[in-house]
Formats: C-alpha cells, structure tokens, sequence
C-alpha cells in the first residue's frame, strides 16, 4: 500500500486528469446507457422461456406478457344467455382485438359459460396484445386498456359498464410513476450529505460525495462498454447509482476519518496520507474483494439477468475501491487540509475514540452473555421466518386499491369468476395436434377454470395451435403453481407450456437448485479472505456465520414486510404481496453479503490492529469499536437513505429489493456489530488470535500461536 501510495502521490496530476476524463466519459455514457439495457429475465435453456419464445415468434402475442381482462357488466334485464348478448360481445372483443392487433378469447367467441359469472350479466375476455418484446420483463409496452375499451363500448349493449383490469393495469394504477434513477441518487446524496456534515462539521463532507461522483459515473462509463458486448438488466441503473453512492462514501469515509485521527497525531501533508492509507486502504481493498466474492454467486448461475446484474454490482466496488486508493489521497494532500479547516472544536479532531461508543461497548462487554442471547434471539427469530418464503408474482390483492383495473377485478370475484383469470397460460401444440381435444384434456385438470380453444388465424399458424388455460389461483400462489405443474404433466407430447408462472417455476429451479453449491464457495472463498486479512481462523468463521445468520433474518423481514403484509400496507399502502419475485433472494442475498463485510472489515480491522498493540482482547474491542462505531454507524445510515430512496420506484419488485437492502444494512450495522460482534469477539477471548502454522502457510501470512494461559483481564476503565 505504501508503493501504491507514493506512486500516486508523485503522480497527482496525472491521476487527477485520468479520472476527470473517465468521468466526463461517465457523464455521457449516463445520458444514452438506458436505451441500451435490456429487461429479460427469464433463463436461458428453460421449457418456459422457450415456450414464451416460440409461442411470440409464431403468434406475436402472448408468452410472459399478461393479458388485457375486459369486463362486461350487461345491463339490469339482459344476461349472455339473452338471444342479442353473445352477439353484441362476440363483436365488441373482435373489433377491440382487431383495433390493438390483439389475440382474443371470450364467451361471444367460445360459448363457454365460464367466462361468465354467476349472475349471468358479469363476463370477462383475455386480451393478448402484440408481445412487447420484454421476453418477461417489466416492459409492458404501451398501455392500450384506453383504445381497447374505445373501440369496444360502441359494440357493447346499450346501458353495459366495460371496465378494464389485468396486472399490469393494476401495478399501474398503483403507482406508474416514481422518482426517476437520477433523482433517487440526488435524494440519496442529500441524505449522505448531512450525514457526513454532522460527522466531519466542515467542508471535508463534501470529498466522499466527490469520490461517489466520480466513481458512480465511472462505472456507467465500464457498463456502456459491456452493453456492447453482452445484454444488461435495466436494474444495474439503479444497482450502480445507489449501491455505488453507498460503497463509495463507505471507503472514502473510512480513508479520511483515518486521516484525520494521523492529522491529529501531529502527521502532515503525504505523511498522514500514505499512514491513513498504509491502514484504512487496506481495509478498503478486502471489503471491495469481499463485496465481489459475495456477487460470485449471481456470475456463477447461469441467468443472463443476474450475471449483468452482478457484472455491474461487481464494477462499483472496483471503481469505488480504486477511485479511493487513488484519487482520493491527492484531494487530501492538496485541499484536505484546507476543507477540513473550519471543523468546530465540539466535533473533535479523530484523535481519541467517540466516548458514546466507549461507553456502548464496555456495557455490552459487561453483559456479553445476555447481548449474545437477545441479539441471536432477535435474528433467529426473523430468520425462522423466512422458512414461510413463497416466491412468485405479486396477487393482484397487492396492487392498486382503486381504479378501473381495481374496479373490474372485483366485479368479476362478486360474480364468482376467480381472480386466476388474471394470469392464464398458453400452452403451443405441435403441429398434427388436435387442439379441442387437448383442451378436453386440460379441462378436467384440478385447478384449472376453463381452457379457451378458439378457431382463427391469431390461434391456428402452421399446423401448430394456441390453446389458454385460464387457472382459478393466481400464479403467484401455491395453488397456481400447482395448477401450472399439473398443466405440464397433461399437456399432450411436444406441447410447451408458457407464461410467467411456468417462467417463475423454471428460475427458482436452475437459481436456487445449485444455490448450496454456490453458497459453500462463497463462504470458503470469504473464509480464506477474512482469515488472511485478520490472520484469525476464529474471526474469520465468526464474521462469515454471523453474515449467513444476518442474510437469513432479513429474507424473513421481507417475507414479514412484504410477503405478509406487516409494515408494506402502513408504509405504502400496499397490501401483502402473498408472495416475493423469484430473483429477489437471490439478489439480496448477493450484495448483502459483501456490503455487511464491509463493516466486518471495518471494525475487525481496527480490534486487530489495537490487539497487535496493546495485548489485550477487551481493550482492543474498546477502542476497537470506540473508532468506528461512528464511522460504521453514519456508513449504514448513508446506505439506507439510499436504499430508502430506491424504495420510492414505482415497481413493487424493486421496492422489495430495496426493502430487503436497507433492512439488511440496519439490522448489520446494530444488532450484529453494535451488539454481537463486540460481545463474541470479548467471549473468545484469546481464541480470536489463533492462527496455526499449517493454516499460516497455506495463507501465506505470519502465523499465531494460541497463548499458554486464557485471558484474565477486566473491562478498561
């Protein structure tokens, strides 16, 4: 680090203009990057995405794309089974399909009663416009509920109410619009801002922002390069906006909060630079290292949309690592001092340990037994929920409350029909294939409501044939899961079963089937990183059991928020979702693990280093913690602003993401570090330090013997 630190030092301007151009670059990269993203999801070899590809290439509607619902209310007097109704409807949904260049199914065409309710007047259509192109994605293309209902009210009996629904009119009537990508990192950088003017008290706040700056639009400059080369999920917009603003201001805070306390301790100009570097720089490079190795995971699974997801996730903590390592220590030597000038006095100079956190760690010291009980209580305790997961599509109780969508989805259940009507699923059968046969066939499977089989061009292409079977659960439930399972069991051979509930089913299997695999690689790979960096076989377990402790307990506090409805309902209105999207796990759990390192790091860092200096395990927590404890805590509530601010997108399945993020970020960085971490590490005493030879060798570090006689020692005064 001292090589580094020199060559940068004798190098500034040079330096300094390197990065001003990657961020001019940055600057226009941000303004077209967006046109080059892509929203798929779904992976690559599945039977449903090629089902949803074949059944788009044949017939330019359907796949993953959910249907338009309209429903017809006849008026008082007039039921479909009236001699004039099945008429009227059967022109009203052909002029409206016709008018959007729609697939369409309903009772005018079919006859089936049960695209009727109960009442008789209440009946509904599936309307399958021109596919979008988001191959599953959140791109719904255009909204064309308005020009449907337009060209199909003039056909409708007098007095009928048309009302149209589906799930994405009633995500849009939800919420369709929401802060956009650059927005949200303002918000979140306001947020950063006051948080570290309350930390630094002078214009040194505004340096971690610069450093995010630089390196955030760095980043989008790397990600336009890839799009060139591979597809790039619109989430890492908001992946290396956000999470980058965090990282970013994390490494370059910890850097100058060193610099300060070297200031303090009579060291000036390069010389406190390359000392605050020689230790916090360190640090600085294993959280990148240990943020990367958590994103192995997503690079690993074969899904096109979590490996763009983690080509991105991985690019910031790189750019951010090194824009701290580099460009950081020139604006320190040439303007810190000068920024750093009008800190008042109350604020401190970082040459003693916040007293508060002092005092916070030599109680938890003292109750070590019981804050290890109520911490893991606590964790456990949200943990043991996550065992309720259900991954899938939102229910359509989830989404808006009010509305025209809301409007008809509760006509048709007062009349009976199932909210499953919502989410069919078209099923592509080979040529040679009788199709009214095969819909006989899916008829009688439990837990299907009807199966639509309609003659026409828009079902019939090549031999080959489109038939839709309309479920009575929504997909995002057990029960339609069920339904789609049994689907393609009954299904005739060479049939393809489509639609995003199968989409959901195949993601959760090729995902999470290897995921132990993949799990056990991280953590061995994280072991040996921590195990180096602490030269601590002890520390390192413990950091990596307690980060699998802490991931497990906020899947649960997204199964509580979200899946169950406790807090998403107070804070957003939104129902409980019933279920969470199949990527969010995998997600969460991929930047967690390395960002919650990162405070790991942090503090491990410090009690090692005051451990090699005093001796002394408790002291070495004291002040271990006593350092950074202000540092971890402003850190995490720069992260959670961000993620707060990411919270306010539109798309219910990234406010989940964001949930889960800024859950995670708040429960790390107090009931693990501010509680557990400083209580175990106090409990094991001199088992922290105990580094054997063969495990030293194989590390390639200097080894530790175990000490010949346990600690005894009292908690500093």
């Amino acid at each position: 680090m001292n090589g580094i630190s020199g060559f940068v030092l004798r190098h500034r301007l040079l330096i300094a203009l390197l990065w001003l151009v990657a961020a001019c670059g940055g600057v226009i990269a941000v303004t077209q990057v967006g046109d080059r993203l892509k929203e798929n999801f779904a992976p690559p070899g599945s039977a449903a995405r090629d089902a949803n590809t074949a059944i788009v290439d044949a017939y330019g509607t359907g796949g993953e794309d959910k249907p338009l619902v309209p429903v017809v209310t006849l008026p008082s007097g007039l039921t479909v089974d009236s001699p004039q109704a099945r008429p009227a409807l059967a022109k009203a949904f052909a002029e409206g399909g016709r008018r959007i260049g729609a697939r369409v199914a309903s009772y005018g065409d079919t006859g089936d009663r049960r695209f009727a309710g109960g009442d008789g007047r209440t009946t509904f259509g599936l309307v399958f416009p021109p596919a979008s192109g988001g191959a599953g994605g959140m791109d719904d293309g255009p909204d064309l509920s308005g020009p449907l209902a337009d060209a199909m009210r003039p056909e409708l009996p007098e007095g009928a109410t048309l009302r149209v629904t589906g799930i994405n009119g009633l995500a849009e009537d939800a919420g369709s619009e929401g802060p956009s990508v650059l927005m949200e990192t303002l918000v979140g950088a306001g947020g950063a801002l006051i948080v570290l003017a309350f930390v630094f008290g002078s214009l040194l706040a505004l340096v971690p922002l610069v450093i995010a700056a630089v390196s955030i639009l760095t980043s989008f400059l790397l990600v336009y390069a890839i799009t060139g080369v591979t597809d790039v999920n619109f989430m890492v917009q908001f992946v290396v906006a956000l999470i980058g603003l965090g990282v970013a201001i994390d490494y370059s805070l910890l850097v100058v909060t060193r610099w300060r306390e070297e200031r303090a301790h009579g060291h000036a100009g390069e010389e406190a630079v390359r000392r605050a570097m020689a230790t916090a720089g360190h640090a600085v490079v294993f959280s990148a290292a240990a943020v990367a190795i958590g994103l192995v995971a997503m690079v690993a699974v074969p899904v096109e949309f979590l490996r763009s997801v983690a080509y991105g996730g991985m690019i910031i903590p790189a750019v951010s690592a090194l824009a701290t390592l580099t460009l950081l220590p020139v604006v320190l030597v040439t303007a810190g001092p000068l920024l750093d000038r009008a800190a008042p006095r109350w604020r401190g100079d970082g040459s003693r340990a916040s007293r508060a956190w002092t005092a916070w760690t030599r109680r938890v010291i003292r109750v070590r037994w019981a804050a290890v009980v109520a911490a893991t209580a606590v964790l456990g305790g949200l943990a043991f929920a996550a065992l309720g997961l259900n991954l899938g599509e939102a229910h359509s109780d989830a989404l808006a409350k009010s509305g025209p969508a809301r409007d008809g989805i509760t006509a048709l259940q007062r009349s009976g029909v199932p909210s499953g009507v919502l989410t069919p699923v078209d099923v592509l059968l080979p040529p040679g294939t009788d199709a009214g046969k095969a819909a006989d066939g899916l008829r009688g499977v439990r837990g299907v409501h009807t199966v639509a089989a309609p003659a026409g061009g828009m079902w019939r292409r090549d031999g080959s044939a489109l038939v839709t079977v309309v479920p009575e659960a929504e997909g995002g439930t057990d029960a339609g899961k069920d339904t789609v399972r049994a689907v393609r069991k009954a299904v005739p051979p060479g049939a393809q079963v489509g639609g995003g509930t199968a989409a959901d089913l195949d993601f959760v299997s090729k995902v999470y089937g290897a995921f132990p695999l993949l799990l056990a690689l991280i953590c061995l790979l994280t072991f040996v990183l921590l195990a180096r960096a602490f030269r601590s076989l002890v520390l390192a377990l413990k950091a990596v059991l307690l980060n699998l402790l802490s991931l497990a307990a906020v899947l649960g506090s997204i199964v509580l928020v979200w899946q169950l409805g406790h807090g998403s309902d107070l804070i957003w209105g939104i129902s409980g979702t019933g279920s969470i999207a199949a990527f969010t796990p995998a997600m969460v759990f991929a930047f967690l693990y390395g960002l919650s390192m990162d405070y790991e790091v942090f503090i491990l860092a410090r009690i090692r280093e005051e451990y090699d200096r005093t001796g002394s395990t408790e002291a070495a927590v004291v002040e271990g913690l006593g350092r950074t404890g202000r540092l971890v805590t402003s850190a995490a509530l720069i992260l959670f602003m961000a993620f707060a601010s990411l919270a306010a997108a539109p798309i219910i399945e990234v406010k989940v993401f964001a949930t889960g993020l800024g859950l995670g970020i708040l429960l790390d960085a107090t009931v693990v570090r501010a509680l557990l971490v400083p209580a175990l590490v106090s409990l094991f005493g001199r088992w922290n330090w105990w580094l054997p030879g063969w495990a030293a060798r194989v590390l390639r570090v200097r080894a530790a013997p175990l000490p010949a006689a346990p600690e005894r020692e009292r908690v500093p005064a």
